[in-house]
């Protein structure tokens, strides 16, 4: 069976690329890291509180002796029997408790997950800046994997963020646009969770070298789990293609990391993956994972 994809704070149904999806990124804004915080703190304080659709089923301290029992236990997980394994755990301890992030650059993660935790929740940040290509690789996982996508939408649309900040908000404040675009709603959605998966690896960046496997997460207060965290890119294609998995036709134009297209460009044969993310910008992470 193939779980329907549903649309937080928007009616069901299929999203489509918006009109600024192909506007370039400009010039300008501050790199100091201050400011990216200061405006992640003002994005917290101005998003609404949505009413939550599910509540956690563990306390605080239940979480954390997971996440610390995890690490004992598949801190060196490897290859596709550790996160298997990692996986597995998870949904024998927290069952529908668990959420999959997927930024849509490949399914390989939600691949994964559905083996062992069919029908589990993808949750898919529809900014309503994404490349064509991204939302049509969240539509062919919806529609032929047994998992449930779920649109997490931003408190505002596209016009309305640009008529209270002005239009290009990105360009000006990438960490603003981010935080109230991306950090605040999945910050809302996962506060309904127990564990959320993710598919950070340590090769992609500097910022993400240290990595586990399993951690607890102080900024969202529940457990996160990184299954794929110690694989290569190479093992990340060669998953995808000894299992038919889809991967996201920007990754093979020049794009190894895909993001909001206003905020992500091409990048050189071998540089540094997350190199074409806000470039020039001072700037490396949106803050979901920082």
């Amino acid at each position: 069976m193939t779980a329907p994809s549903t649309s937080r704070d928007a009616p069901p149904g299929v999203a489509r690329p918006r009109e600024e999806a192909g506007a370039g990124v400009g010039s300008g804004p501050s790199t100091d890291p201050d400011v990216s915080a200061r405006s992640a703190e003002r994005a917290h304080a101005e998003a609404p509180v949505p009413e939550p659709r599910r509540r956690r089923t563990r306390s605080e301290g239940e979480l954390r002796a997971l996440a610390e029992e995890g690490q004992r236990r598949f801190g060196d997980a490897r290859g596709v029997d550790g996160a298997l394994a990692v996986l597995r755990w998870a949904a024998e301890e927290l069952g529908d408790g668990v959420a999959v992030a997927s930024s849509m650059a490949n399914a390989v993660l939600p691949h994964l997950a559905a083996r062992v935790l069919p029908g589990v929740d993808v949750l898919f940040l529809e900014t309503g800046y994404h490349f064509a290509e991204t939302l049509g690789t969240r539509d062919a996982v919806a529609q032929t994997m047994d998992v449930t996508v779920v649109d997490v939408r931003p408190s505002l649309s596209v016009p309305d963020q640009d008529a209270r900040y002005g239009a290009r908000l990105h360009d000006r404040d990438p960490g603003l646009c981010c935080g109230i675009r991306k950090v605040e709603p999945l910050r809302a959605e996962l506060a309904t969770y127990d564990a959320w998966v993710t598919g950070v690896r340590r090769e992609e960046s500097s910022t993400r070298t240290g990595a586990p496997v399993v951690q607890f997460d102080e900024k969202h207060g529940l457990v996160k789990i990184n299954p794929i965290a110690a694989w290569s890119w190479d093992d990340l294609v060669g998953y995808a293609q000894e299992n038919s998995v889809l991967l996201n036709p920007l990754l093979m134009d020049g794009f190894p990391s895909i993001g909001c297209a206003p905020c992500t460009q091409r990048v050189e044969p071998g540089a540094d993956p997350r190199s074409g993310r806000w470039a020039g910008l001072g700037k490396t992470e949106c803050g979901i994972h920082t």
